[in-house]
C-alpha cells in the first residue's frame, strides 16, 4: 500500500530559481491530502497529473501568503469542474473569514459542501482521524500562529499465513486478521500467532513548515519515518533565521537527530541560494540521512 509525499513547492516566500511556494500532497493508500497551498499549487498538481477532486482534505499551516494564496483558486477550479463530494479544510480560524469573504464578493455558491475545521497549534492536539490516518498538531514557533501536522497510518490487519489458509473459513478470516484465535468445530482453539504474521508497523510523516528552532517539538516527532522540516538558511545566517522565526539546515538536522527520526527532508529554501548543496551538506554533518525536497518529486515512506 502506498504511503508517500510529493513536494509540489519548496521555496520560501518568493517563487524563484524554479522553486514554487509551499505545497505537498500526501497519498495514504490512495487517499489524498493536500498540505499547504501556495500560489500556483493547482498548476503543480496538473503537472503531477493529479485529479483535484480526489483530494478530500486540505491542511493549511498558517496565513502567510506563500502557504495559502493558492487555496481559493483551487477551490474555484474544483467548483468549475463540477465537484459534488465534500471538501474538508483545516487551518487557522481566521482562514474561514478569508474563504467566506471571497465566496461572498464573487457571488459564488459552491456545488459541494466545504467543511471548515479550525486548528490550534497545540502539540499533540487532535486534528482528525479517518479510515487511513490519525493526524495531530505540532506547535511551531513563527511570527504568527503556525501549526505543523503529524500523520500516522492506522495499524494494518495481521496477515494470514499461506500454509494456514485452508484451516480458516472465509467468514472468519477478518476476525483472525483482527487478532482473534480460531475455534474449530470440535472446540479446539488455534492461537492467532499460529495463523498469522505480524503486519508491517504503521508509517508516519511529519510536516514542520515555518518555524524557529523549537526543541519542544522533539517528543512529538519521536521516531517518525519521514520528517519534513524547513531549512530556510544556512548557519551563516543563523541571526537572520532567529530574527525571522525560521530555521537553519543545521537546526533542522538537530531536531531530526534528537527525535530519532528515520529520514529528514529539507525544504522552504531561501531564494538567495542558487543551489541547495550547502544546506544539504550542513544538515548531513549532523544527521546523515537527509534529503532535499524538489518540485514534483515523490518520496516513499
Amino acid at each position: 500500500m502506498r504511503f508517500e509525499v510529493t513536494t509540489l513547492g519548496t521555496g520560501a516566500a518568493l517563487p524563484a530559481r524554479g522553486r514554487f511556494p509551499s505545497a505537498q500532497l500526501l497519498n495514504a493508500n490512495e487517499r489524498l491530502y493536500l498540505i499547504d497551498c501556495g500560489e500556483g499549487t493547482q498548476e503543480r498538481l496538473r503537472q503531477a497529473e493529479v485529479n483535484f477532486n480526489r483530494i478530500g482534505r486540505i491542511l493549511i499551516s498558517h496565513l502567510h501568503g506563500d502557504h495559502y494564496l493558492g487555496l481559493m483558486g483551487l477551490i474555484s477550479s474544483m467548483h468549475l469542474q463540477g465537484r459534488t463530494e465534500p471538501l474538508d479544510v483545516h487551518g487557522p480560524a481566521e482562514l474561514k473569514e478569508v474563504i467566506d469573504l471571497q465566496l461572498r464578493v464573487s457571488r459564488t455558491w459552491l456545488r459541494f459542501p466545504l467543511r471548515f475545521h479550525a486548528v490550534a497549534p497545540v502539540n499533540g492536539g487532535p486534528v482528525f482521524t479517518d479510515d487511513r490516518v490519525d493526524v495531530t498538531a505540532l506547535a511551531l514557533k513563527h511570527r504568527i500562529p503556525t501549526t505543523g501536522y503529524r500523520f500516522t497510518e492506522h495499524p494494518a490487519p495481521r496477515k494470514l499465513r499461506l500454509d494456514k489458509l485452508g484451516l480458516v473459513p472465509h467468514y472468519l478470516r477478518n476476525a483472525v486478521k483482527a487478532g482473534e484465535d480460531l475455534v474449530l468445530p470440535d472446540g479446539t482453539r488455534v492461537p492467532n500467532a499460529e495463523l498469522t504474521h505480524d503486519p508491517l508497523p504503521p508509517r508516519s510523516y511529519a510536516y514542520c513548515s515555518d518555524t524557529a528552532f523549537t526543541p519542544e517539538l522533539v517528543p512529538f516527532l519521536a521516531e517518525v519515518d519521514l520528517l519534513y522540516h524547513e531549512a530556510t538558511f544556512t548557519d551563516a545566517l543563523a541571526a537572520r533565521a532567529k530574527e525571522t522565526f525560521h530555521s537553519t539546515a543545521r537546526q533542522a538536522a538537530t531536531i531530526a537527530r534528537e527525535a530519532r527520526v528515520k529520514r529528514l527532508l529539507l525544504g522552504h529554501f531561501s531564494s538567495r541560494y542558487k543551489t541547495n548543496d550547502g544546506l544539504l551538506a550542513e544538515a548531513r554533518s549532523v544527521f546523515p540521512d537527509t534529503l532535499l525536497a524538489e518540485e514534483g518529486r515523490t518520496f516513499a515512506i
